[in-house]
């Protein structure tokens, strides 16, 4: 098992290294165009800005969190439970540095991405996708690295490896708090400015979209690389780290009666393991860029996708076979599980993964039949442009929620709660190549703002158009992706909730959370509601963001078409900061409060258990609905402004049906990148903190419900 342990963390420094040297290739692309140079100089500058002054907040509540780690453990009389306060600190720290890199890199591939796209489409959506691997890589790798020596390092530590994996729910939990602030300030911030320069901009002047004179154009574009670079980073980042640890801890109670007690660690081992090989899966997928120059640049990143998984599955089994025995149990069942069973539940969570995909992009893609209803239905006005918007994205969330729930089933049959794990690490395993598209459409996105802020050629702008409309469904595949592994990370970590319940509180008898018990009815009634009131913050916040956003833009256009002054660009991205900053603090506040509360009221932890299976179940639902109608919404705009003018006819840019277009935009945009990916985070992150307090509510909870 010794020589399994070096294996995770080699692939995580190989992952860093590729990172390295594609960020090496993207700085070596010359920018000679001054004007091109001075917007994209603007948008970065922007960017840092605003990330230091998040990250500033966040390290309050980092410090504040770890002190209450360190009095928590202290009162718990637990001298190894001291390093969970330092390996909080390590996983906070991990994912900001993850975050930070990715739009380090984002800020400067946009610039490029516009400058070789004057050489071709390939030539851009080439270091577009390099920057994206960046991102994907970094988080894949500083997240296997870091999980992987903390183990090594609290495995030599510690007496038992229970108290490994709860010092190591630190390091999740620390990932969790960034993802949060990240996702929901960064998301803030861009939707606030998007839709005030949206509302402003192209419905009350009429100027076009990214137009420079345009005061939040900035900021907008500042937004793309601080929500969907950084958020989205820190998003998969702890989702990865989550679904391992959850996978970890379930390990920990397989047994295998022809391993010693020091072998049976390699079910422990086994995660890490299958991560590593899908980052050196991801890696030479992502060469096959290379070899598909005369296809269209969406079939291009699918094959790379492709490529991957089909490299993941080939090395996976591979795995399996020499390292599982044939047979194993788990603690406290009798079931006899064989080794195939651990391989189909990683196949199942890998397809489950290309199944949401191919869903979200058929949902969200130009010209297929869900957007196509939604540009029909803006031919009649505002209204059915949002009616008919709403209506794909909760139709789209039937395949996605099957395709998750079949692959509970099939992982758990197989392999029991542990394959349900499996699945879940199964799914995030190419994380390196998934993000590695994802964020390659908010660089896109970013490239053609400077396109069309410099004025440049016609046909510049058609190639940067192309890219940004694969951007806006590869985007929206990154958040159906990220949701739908949430969902399998939250059951993992549900499950391993419920199994250290066991362990702390129950001297490892069998806890089940009985839904007929009406605390645990209770719980799952207010879970369930959670999801929605967390929204209303987050998109409330976005309101106020673009009201403030609204209002100064105004007073700037009418002096800029007036007197042609300047616009003034800081302002603009310094109210989005603040509005953000204050907007991310009471959501980040409830996710944290409720399980303490919900776990002290009850010590047995079922109540608590109720409330994190309400939060999950409503919680993916919501999340793929809002989503989804937002990516559809957005592309249904997009497919409007792309048709040609007839004389007399409601069609493409200016037309009423174009303005109905924008109204849907505007509504789905906070869905789409606010709340909607912000209730990944919501419940995972309860997930993570009930996992860290249940040694306090075992020992200083109350049982206000024993009488049930």
């Amino acid at each position: 098992m010794i020589n399994i342990l070096f294996f995770a963390p080699i692939c995580g420094i190989c992952a860093i290294l590729y990172a390295c040297y594609k960020s090496i290739l993207i700085n070596k692309i010359p920018v000679h165009d001054k004007e091109m140079n001075f917007i994209a100089n603007a948008i970065r500058n922007g960017a840092f800005t605003f990330i230091k002054r998040e990250y500033k907040v966040i390290l309050i509540f980092v410090f504040i969190i770890s002190i209450l780690l360190l009095i928590l453990n202290l009162n718990l009389n637990e001298k190894q439970l001291l390093l969970q306060p330092i390996t909080f600190i390590l996983g906070a720290f991990g994912s900001a540095f993850a975050g930070f890199l990715g739009m380090n890199i984002a800020t400067k591939a946009n610039v490029r991405t516009t400058i070789s796209a004057k050489k071709s489409i390939y030539s851009a959506l080439l270091v577009a996708f390099n920057g994206g691997i960046v991102m994907g890589m970094n988080v894949a790798g500083i997240g296997l690295l870091g999980l992987s020596l903390l183990f090594s390092i609290s495995y030599l530590i510690c007496d038992s490896i229970s108290t490994v994996l709860v010092i190591l729910t630190g390091f999740s939990m620390g990932a969790s708090l960034i993802a949060l602030f990240a996702r929901v300030g960064g998301g803030i911030f861009t939707k606030g400015a998007d839709v005030g320069a949206d509302l402003v901009g192209k419905i009350e002047v009429g100027i076009p979209e990214d137009d420079p004179r345009n005061p939040a154009t900035i900021a907008d574009n500042v937004g793309d690389n601080v929500g969907d670079v950084t958020g989205m980073g820190a998003d998969l980042f702890e989702s990865y780290i989550g679904a391992l640890l959850a996978c970890m801890v379930i390990g920990s109670t397989v047994l295998c009666n022809t391993f010693t007690k020091d072998e049976n660690l390699i079910f422990v081992v086994l995660p890490m393991f299958i991560s590593g090989i899908g980052i050196l899966a991801s890696i030479v997928g992502s060469f096959f860029i290379k070899y598909n120059t005369s296809q269209n640049p969406q079939k291009i990143l699918n094959n790379c996708n492709n490529i991957s998984v089909f490299l993941m599955i080939i090395f996976s089994s591979i795995g399996i076979y020499f390292l599982i025995p044939n047979t194993f149990q788990l603690l406290n069942s009798d079931n006899i599980y064989y080794k195939t069973g651990i391989y189909i539940s990683i196949i199942s969570g890998i397809l489950t993964g290309v199944v949401i995909a191919l869903s979200t992009e058929y949902y969200c893609s130009k010209n297929k039949k869900p957007v196509n209803d939604i540009v029909i239905a803006s031919s009649s006005g505002h209204a059915t442009n949002i009616i008919s918007g709403i209506s794909v994205g909760m139709h789209s969330t039937v395949i996605p929620i099957l395709s998750i729930a079949i692959s509970i089933i099939i992982s758990s049959y197989f392999a029991g709660v542990y394959g349900i794990s499996l699945a879940a690490v199964g799914m995030l395993s190419t994380i390196g190549m998934q993000l590695s598209i994802d964020a390659f459409g908010p660089i896109v996105d970013n490239a053609g703002g400077i396109a069309v802020m410099v004025k440049s050629e016609s046909y510049l702008r058609e190639r940067t158009d192309q890219l940004d409309a694969v951007g806006n469904t590869t985007a929206a595949i990154g958040k159906g992706f990220a949701i739908g592994s949430a969902a399998l990370t939250a059951f993992a970590l549900f499950t391993a909730y419920q199994t250290q319940i066991s362990i702390f509180l129950n001297n490892n008898n069998s806890v089940s959370i009985d839904i007929t018990k009406p605390h645990v009815v209770a719980g799952m009634f207010i879970g369930a509601m959670l999801p929605f009131f967390f929204s209303a913050l987050t998109i409330n916040a976005v309101g106020t963001a673009a009201n403030a956003i609204i209002k100064e833009s105004r007073t700037q256009l009418k002096d800029i078409l007036k007197f042609n002054k300047k616009p003034n660009y800081e302002k603009c991205i310094d109210i989005s900061t603040i509005a953000a900053l204050k907007g991310m603090v009471k959501p980040g506040i409830l996710v944290i409060l409720v399980p303490i509360i919900g776990g002290l009221m009850d010590r047995t932890g079922l109540f608590l258990g109720g409330i994190l299976a309400g939060a999950t179940i409503s919680g993916v639902v919501m999340a793929i609905f809002m989503a989804n109608a937002g990516g559809a919404w957005d592309n249904a705009k997009k497919q409007i402004e792309e048709e040609k003018p007839i004389i007399k006819k409601n069609m493409g840019k200016g037309s009423s049906k174009h303005q109905a277009s924008i109204t849907g935009d505007t509504v789905g945009d906070p869905f789409k990148d606010t709340a909607g990916p912000s209730i990944n985070i919501l419940i995972k992150l309860m997930s993570i903190i009930s996992l860290i307090i249940i040694p306090f509510i075992s020992k200083f909870g109350f049982s206000l419900f024993e009488n049930y």
